[in-house]
């Protein structure tokens, strides 16, 4: 297993620096690298360092071609990120952006869902200039089914966007990521950014998204997000708002309360234990909690009138029951008639 071959790579590897810096043989250097290399199975697994090393020790010897060759040869036998990024790195240092572009290319070929990977080819493409060349990276990069980090990628593109200060993109980019998701961070950034933009409206496009963002978490009822949302919407009125704003947001501020509740088993049998934790209860949410208390009353309401015309009608068409009734009715000259008699006065009579 590779775990055991650990220590005897850095074996390896101090035995060639040893050869290189202390005992000046190139040769016997690049002779040490090779055997090593040679044992290794590289159809089960690889050590990124030790091709690394390689390519560091022919590049103190300007040995460009044997570079590449290595580095293609590791990626070949074992495409892992580390080698990729080594090479790379390496291109971008001798300024070959071209050989950049096909790495890069070929990276995300074995790694479509590395998100760190297109940011950091749309960040070269931003780099040399070519902003068309980097926002289609970015477009192709959010189109991918499967990404392994894709809040890092979407900053990246509208950081991307800002920065170019294409603020008609980032409204769609914004747009489009909140039908993907509705967290708050989402939100937030949003109205942030509208409200840093120097733009007349600024101040109501951030407040507009406030409100939006509000509505839509209170459909959501994720109370924490709402709470968050309602913090900050609050801390920007005071510093862009007026004293009605500021009040008006005040209003939306939840309180706190307690609540217990029994303690239930896995079973669901009553355990006799009780349980208190603080609930966030909204403004608006009790506004709704009359109506909600009165369609409870009218279901039950419903369900005891349903209930009355069942045991009518079991008792009318209980065959026991009638018979009962007429025998009583007939061991009496005169039909008594029928009284409703309390448990307590039942008592009071025995």
């Amino acid at each position: 297993e590779k775990r055991y071959w650990r220590r005897y790579i850095y074996l390896w590897i101090n035995y060639a620096l040893f050869e290189e810096l202390e005992a000046e043989d190139i040769e016997l250097t690049r002779g040490v690298y090779k055997a090593c290399l040679n044992l290794i199975p590289h159809k089960k697994f690889t050590f990124a360092k030790i091709w690394l090393y390689y390519a560091q020790f022919e590049i103190r010897q300007k040995e460009l071609a044997s570079v590449r060759k290595i580095l293609g040869t590791a990626i070949g036998l074992c495409p892992k990120d580390k080698l990729f990024r080594g090479y790379i790195d390496l291109e971008i240092q001798l300024r070959e952006f071209d050989n950049c572009r096909r790495l890069y290319e070929k990276f995300l070929e074995f790694g479509p869902d590395n998100c760190t990977t297109w940011i950091k080819f749309a960040e070269l493409e931003s780099i040399l200039g070519d902003t068309d060349r980097a926002r289609a990276i970015y477009e192709l990069a959010i189109e991918q089914p499967r990404l392994d980090m894709p809040e890092l990628l979407w900053k990246a593109f509208i950081d991307f966007e800002i920065e170019q200060q294409e603020y008609d993109r980032a409204r769609k980019l914004y747009s489009k990521l909140l039908k993907k998701t509705q967290h708050v961070k989402v939100w937030l950034s949003l109205a942030q950014f509208e409200a840093s933009i120097d733009e007349s409206d600024s101040i109501d496009r951030a407040r507009d998204v406030f409100e939006q963002a509000y509505k839509t978490l209170r459909t959501a009822n994720d109370k924490e997000e709402r709470l968050m949302l309602v913090e900050h919407w609050l801390e920007f009125e005071k510093e862009r708002g007026t004293q009605e704003s500021v009040a008006r947001v005040e209003k939306c501020l939840p309180k706190r309360t307690k609540q217990r509740r029994k303690i239930l088993s896995e079973d669901g049998t009553d355990t006799g234990q009780w349980e208190e934790n603080m609930q966030l209860v909204f403004p608006d949410d009790e506004a709704v909690q009359p109506h909600l208390k009165l369609l409870a009353m009218a279901k039950r309401w419903k369900k005891g009138n349903d209930d009355v015309p069942t045991s009518a009608n079991e008792t009318t068409n209980n065959p026991a029951s009638t018979t009962r009734t007429t025998t009583e009715t007939e061991d009496n000259d005169i039909p008594l008639p029928e009284s409703r008699i309390d448990d307590e006065e039942m008592n009071d009579e025995s």
